[in-house]
């Protein structure tokens, strides 16, 4: 299969902003695994802002362009650097590509894009991508990565997208504000509904919500890529995934059911 999985800031750093470093070494590990089995994988990867805040010993996330812009530009070399070092342990080479709105809009930087993934998956590298934080103040301010995701997930033609977060997946309300709350394990259409049980709730580090993973699910489904929600905190669960279990919430990609 080729699967894009989409890391958020959450999953990947502690609250601090610091990098969570076993959790990242273990995701590392089970992605360069599931490529030994055949698979391939393309990572979206946020923490630039993030890493670089901590990174900038800054005491939180700022609020101005061009210190958001200088913590993504920090927060970046150490983010490649880390995953360099990490996914080489297990003889995999990664590749960076930096993205903002107008690369995907625009044919022809898009077909360019793809052309230059579909030659990285040819050579056995892992594409990791993110937005271009440093110079897209746009897409800073609107931007989100699981959207990202979406885009390249159905722009490579992706089997799977798994959006990999801090929380268990969709729920009917609220989990943290109320305990009645029950995980939905597989959605065959986003309807209104669906989307009135999200709230616009976002991290203290990262941009996005569950509002914002039901947005990606609907460009992923809608081109025939399925998508999963599913907590990253023990990145092992990707073998679950990957194999079809029951695992966070399961969005049926169009023509599936």
């Amino acid at each position: 299969m080729r699967i894009v999985i989409k890391v958020g800031t959450s999953t990947l750093a502690h609250p601090s902003g610091l990098l969570n470093i076993r959790r990242v070494e273990e995701l590392c590990k089970v992605m360069s695994d599931l490529e030994n089995a055949g698979h391939e994988l393309i990572l979206v990867s946020s923490g630039a802002i993030g890493m670089g805040i901590g990174k900038l010993s800054l005491k939180e996330k700022p609020h101005d362009i061009p210190t958001k812009q200088a913590a993504a530009a920090v927060g970046q070399c150490e983010l490649m650097y880390t995953y360099d070092k990490l996914f080489s342990e297990y003889n995999r080479t990664v590749a960076q590509i930096l993205l903002n709105g107008a690369d995907i809009a625009n044919d022809e930087r898009r077909q360019n894009f793809e052309n230059t993934v579909y030659r990285l998956l040819q050579f056995g590298v892992i594409p990791i991508i993110n937005e271009n934080d440093t110079v897209a103040t746009e897409e800073i301010v609107i931007g989100d990565n699981d959207t990202l995701g979406a885009v390249v997930a159905t722009a490579v033609g992706a089997d799977l997208l798994i959006l990999l977060s801090d929380i268990d997946g969709l729920f009917t309300s609220d989990p943290h504000k109320d305990e009645n709350a029950k995980l939905l394990p597989i959605i065959e259409d986003i309807t209104p509904e669906i989307y009135a049980m999200t709230g616009g709730a976002v991290t203290s580090l990262g941009t996005g919500g569950m509002h914002t993973k039901l947005h990606a699910a609907q460009i992923a489904t809608e081109k025939g890529v399925e998508m999963v929600i599913a907590n990253g905190q023990d990145p092992d669960i990707l073998y679950d995934i990957v194999e079809g279990k029951n695992i966070g919430t399961r969005f049926l990609a169009k023509g599936e059911h």
